[in-house]
C-alpha cells in the first residue's frame, strides 16, 4: 500500500511525493528529491518539524524537548518520525528553496470546453495533455500561460485532484488578456500552457464547523474543497458556504452546489448579492452584513476566504468586531489584472 503526501511550503509552493507503508516521511521525501532539511534523524533534534494540516499518521519517538505536549496536539510532526496511515498534508515554515526539488510542476492541457454562464464569468474546462492526473491541494492555483500572448495570469482550481479533467472559473473583464483570449480566441482543442501547484490556501484538519466565504470567482477554491468533502460524505461538522456576487445573473455552479446539499452533512449555501433586481428575494449587500453569531452557528469555528481584497478585509474586520479570534481564519486575495 502507498499514500501520498502533500508537502507545502512557506513560499506558497507544494510538492508531491508518495509514501509506502511503514516508510518514514522524510526517507519517503529524500527518495523522490525533496531534501527536506534533517540533522539527527532520531527525534531529537527537531530539524526536520512540520505540521500535518490533513490526514492520520503515527510517529515512532519525539523527544519532549524536540516537540511538547502542546505541539502534538497543534499536529506538529519530525518527518524523520513520521509513518503515514492515509493521504496527508504537511506545512513547513521555510521555503521550497531550501528543497533541492522547488520548482512547482510545468505541465500541458487542453481546453475541452468553454461555459458562459454570464456576461462577467466563465468556466474553462481542460484536459492535461499526456498525463493522468494532477497532484495539488483543494484551494491551491495555478498559473496558466494565455495562448498567443507572453501573459499569464493565476486560477484556483475549481475542482478536486484525482483526475485528469481541471476547471477554472474565470472573472471575465471588459479589457482584460485572459478575458479577451476566452471571449475571442479561446476554441477547444487550444493547448494552454501551466505551472502548478502553488499557494498555501488548503483545507486544513476539520476539528470544528467551517464557514467558507467566498467572493465573486473566489467560489473556484472552494468548489474544490466541497468536492473533496463531499467525496468523503462530510466532515462531522456544520459546513456553511457564503457566495457574495453583484449580481444574480452571476451566481453559477448551483446545480453542483444544490448537489452538495444531498452529499455533506448539514451543509448550508448562503447566496448574497449586493445589486439584486427587485425580484431577489434572498439576502441583500454584502457578506460582513449577514455573519452573526446565530448564523454561523456554535463556536469556536473555522473561517476560511476567498475572494478580493475589500471582501476579505471586510470579514476581517468582523471577525475582530465580533471578537471572534478563537474562529481560525484562513485566506487568500486576489487582485484582479486590469490589464
Amino acid at each position: 500500500m502507498t499514500y501520498k503526501a502533500a508537502l507545502s511550503f512557506a513560499d506558497g509552493k507544494t510538492l508531491f511525493c508518495t509514501v509506502q507503508k511503514n516508510e518514514r516521511l522524510l526517507d519517503a521525501a529524500l527518495r523522490s528529491g525533496i531534501t527536506l532539511p534533517l540533522d539527527c534523524r532520531e527525534g531529537v533534534c527537531a530539524t526536520c518539524q512540520g505540521r500535518c494540516e490533513s490526514g492520520l499518521y503515527t510517529q515512532d519517538y519525539v523527544d519532549d524537548e524536540a516537540l511538547s505536549a502542546a505541539d502534538l496536539a497543534r499536529h506538529k510532526v519530525l518527518s524523520c518520525q513520521t509513518r503515514l496511515l492515509s493521504d496527508a498534508a504537511f506545512y513547513f515554515d521555510y521555503d521550497s528553496t531550501l528543497c533541492s526539488k522547488a520548482e512547482p510542476g510545468r505541465h500541458r492541457a487542453r481546453v475541452t470546453a468553454l461555459e458562459r454562464p454570464s456576461a462577467r464569468t466563465a468556466i474553462l474546462h481542460v484536459k492535461l495533455d499526456g498525463e493522468a492526473i494532477l497532484d495539488y491541494l483543494p484551494g491551491q492555483y495555478a498559473r496558466l500561460h494565455i495562448p498567443g500572448t507572453e501573459q499569464s495570469r493565476a486560477y484556483s482550481f475549481a475542482n478536486a485532484s484525482g483526475t485528469g479533467t481541471l476547471q477554472f472559473l474565470v472573472r471575465l473583464l471588459s479589457d482584460g488578456v485572459m478575458s479577451d483570449y476566452l471571449r475571442e480566441r479561446c476554441e477547444v482543442g487550444d493547448l494552454i500552457e501551466f505551472e502548478a501547484p502553488l499557494g498555501t490556501f488548503y483545507l486544513r484538519h476539520v476539528e470544528r464547523p467551517l464557514v467558507m466565504v467566498a467572493g465573486g470567482t473566489g467560489l473556484s477554491a472552494f468548489l474544490g474543497m466541497l468536492d473533496e468533502l463531499a467525496e468523503q460524505g462530510g466532515c462531522g461538522h456544520p459546513v456553511r458556504l457564503y457566495h457574495g456576487v453583484r449580481d444574480v445573473a452571476d451566481l453559477c455552479e448551483l446545480a453542483r452546489i444544490e448537489d452538495y446539499a444531498r452529499r455533506i452533512t448539514d451543509f448550508t449555501f448562503v447566496p448574497v448579492i449586493s445589486q439584486p433586481g427587485a425580484a431577489w428575494a434572498g439576502r441583500r449587500g454584502y457578506i460582513a452584513d449577514h455573519l452573526d453569531q446565530a448564523a454561523v452557528g456554535e463556536r469556536p469555528f473555522d473561517l476560511y476566504v476567498c475572494g478580493p481584497p475589500p471582501m476579505v478585509e471586510s470579514i476581517k474586520a468582523w471577525r475582530e468586531a465580533q471578537a471572534a479570534q478563537d474562529a481560525r481564519l484562513y485566506f487568500e486575495k486576489f487582485i484582479e489584472s486590469h490589464a
